[in-house]
């Protein structure tokens, strides 16, 4: 299968190719440097800066350089908006610093994509040095979506630098955000071999192992990263999620609260406190919460998000109207805003949370319509994710309501676009709507086999194990379920799973 190659060529790809011409010259050394100055009278040229004393940067700049190593600490350690502050410091110390640049640019997509950063970084690239190349066109080639430069980058900074944590960390994060998990989990726990403090690795291992069944393991990782950066809200952050997602409510709560006792104004502690509120079935208290996260919101996504999730909340009490209602006035507010990211994640749970298929159907093609040219607000990355999402879930409606010709077509347009984008979540988002359509025409062992492609996505992992039941396969479909288990949050996927769609309806 295409999902299988995909992950193959990523696992061998280092193996095959050496490093590229342009990355071979050995980083300079500072000591060398010194030694050819002469004894007679002071080198008039300053010294080339290296990023964390390991990779050769072509700024002079020391506080250039500074301002980008707090940028990717920042990053790190999940707080986008400041590591996008420190890049954007680094290139105002100087202006034609590359990875400044590309830092920037790759922080921001996290938050709101910098276009103007990231053709400045493409523009300078010929200039930087040989290793500093290697950072910037990976950087550049994600956001492009330009995977195949991007992995080739990527397999020679690890050829380069096999024991260089930060390394290790970037490049981990993104097989992790590619949904590639094994590779993922083996460079976050090289990451810590080198360093067993390093608290970046700790925070996203605590992930990693909680979303493949092992919340014991997770919990360990996260308590230590709480210990080795106790001055920072994250850690609690992230306790406060891993506890939810294991069903320990009240040790979530404990963990939230926690967060923002370090920082009340802390965002994403403040949607989770409420989030938990929710799945408690504290509907008044939670309410409560997302009021408070809304007030505390510094961008109108975040603003977005949380009313979003207090909209939620209606479908979880069973009152499908009022929630329906709820998420009609949102969708206008966010085109008001022209808040792309938000307007997507809106009309998606939105057209998903319809009342009747036609409807579902209808607003998912709006959808579609809306997301087919780039937006300003929006990376072609995030856009190409979000156009596989809605395919992926008119297919998945679609085929289950045997609307086959709509299924097809959706799958049709879906294949083009992963062939294209080469994007690992964009291809296990095709082969899980072949899975649908793959179920419906009793195809049970192939559909098994594509469906699998989409362990983050809790409507597939719900259908895998169906699939499974009906070939037989009681232990693998009990092995799915566990993984299912492990998305438990307030999503729309979540309630579907959880919810008969059509109870409480009024």
């Amino acid at each position: 299968m295409k999902r299988f190659a995909a992950r193959f060529f990523l696992l061998i790809f280092p193996s095959l190719v050496g490093v590229s011409a342009w990355a071979q010259t050995s980083s300079p050394h500072l000591e060398e440097a010194a030694s050819r100055a002469t004894t007679k009278a002071p080198a008039v040229a300053p010294v080339p800066q290296q990023l964390f004393g390991a990779i050769a940067l072509t700024t002079h700049s020391e506080e250039a350089r500074k301002f980008l190593e707090l940028a990717v600490d920042k990053y790190e350690n999940a707080m986008y908006d400041d590591a996008v502050v420190h890049a954007r410091h680094a290139t105002e110390k100087d202006p034609q610093f590359t990875l400044g640049y590309a830092m920037l640019s790759f922080a921001a997509r996290r938050t709101l994509p910098d276009s103007s950063a990231l053709a400045k970084a493409k523009t300078l690239f010929p200039n930087a040095a040989p290793d500093e190349q290697l950072l910037v066109r990976w950087m550049t080639s994600i956001q492009d979506r330009d995977l195949l430069p991007a992995i080739m980058s990527m397999n020679d900074l690890l050829k380069r630098y096999p024991r260089d944590k930060h390394v290790l960390y970037l490049t981990g994060e993104w097989l992790f955000l590619q949904q590639d998990e094994d590779r993922a989990r083996t460079l976050m726990e090289t990451a810590l071999q080198v360093d067993p403090n390093f608290p970046a690795a700790l925070n996203r291992l605590g992930y990693l192992y909680a979303q493949t069944g092992e919340p014991a393991k997770a919990l360990v990782s996260l308590k230590r990263y709480a210990e080795v950066e106790s001055t920072s809200p994250n850690p609690e952050d992230s306790l406060g999620e891993v506890s939810r997602i294991s069903g320990d409510d009240g040790g979530s709560l404990a963990h939230y609260s926690a967060a923002l006792q370090v920082d009340p104004t802390y965002f994403p502690s403040q949607v989770g406190l409420a989030d938990a509120l929710t799945l408690m079935g504290d509907f008044r208290n939670a309410r409560h919460e997302y009021d408070r996260s809304i007030e505390i919101a510094v961008s109108p996504r975040d603003e977005l998000y949380a009313k979003y999730q207090k909209a939620l909340v209606y479908f979880w009490e069973g009152q499908l109207d009022q929630g329906r209602k709820a998420l009609a006035g949102l969708a206008e507010e966010a085109a008001s805003k022209n808040e792309p990211n938000a307007r997507f994640e809106l009309g998606l749970g939105r057209a998903m949370l319809a009342a009747t298929v036609p409807e579902e159907l209808d607003q998912l093609g709006k959808l579609s319509v809306f997301l087919a040219q780039p937006l300003a607000g929006m990376s072609e990355a995030d856009r190409g994710v979000a156009r596989a999402s809605v395919l992926r879930e008119r297919t998945r409606v679609a085929a289950l309501n045997h609307l086959a010709d709509n299924a097809v077509e959706a799958i049709s347009e879906l294949e083009a676009l992963a062939g294209t984008s080469r994007d690992l979540v964009i291809e296990n988002a095709y082969e899980s709507a072949r899975g649908y359509l793959l179920f419906t025409q009793d195809d049970f062992a192939s559909a098994v086999d594509e469906l699998a492609a989409d362990p983050q996505s809790p409507l597939a992992l719900q259908q895998l194990a169906a699939t499974q039941d009906k070939l037989g396969l009681a232990a693998a479909a009990q092995a799915t379920r566990t993984r299912l288990k492990y998305q438990r949050a307030p999503t729309v996927e979540w309630y579907m799973v959880t919810r008969d769609r059509t109870a409480g309806s009024n």
